[in-house]
């Protein structure tokens, strides 16, 4: 799974649930069809893909909110610095050095 936003929430849970229940799935087909030690190759994989989404599920309290995720979002750029200098000169010289602040 390739979500590594800041922000984990129910339709992510919901989906690592499915994950767990594909992965059981097919491990039951393999068994069903004496195919199982054949499959260690791709039941390592998705094990490796399941067991990554695990650990965020376990982490998940360190996740912010969608809510808190915007709430973050909003006071970040409010708090970017604004490149407009009401003290510059209009006098459209840009080779002009601003002044320091």
């Amino acid at each position: 799974m390739a979500e590594h936003e800041e922000v984990y929430d129910d339709a992510r849970a919901d989906r690592l649930a499915e994950m767990l229940r594909a992965l059981a799935e097919r491990i039951r087909e393999l068994d069903r069809s004496g195919q199982l030690l054949r499959g260690v190759p791709e039941l390592l994989r998705l094990m490796g893909d399941a067991r990554s989404e695990m650990f965020h599920y376990e982490v998940r309290s360190t996740y912010d909110t969608p809510e808190v995720a915007d709430s973050r979002r909003i006071v970040d750029e409010a708090q970017r610095q604004d490149t407009f200098h009401p003290d510059d000169p209009e006098d459209d010289e840009p080779w002009r050095q601003q002044r320091p602040e």
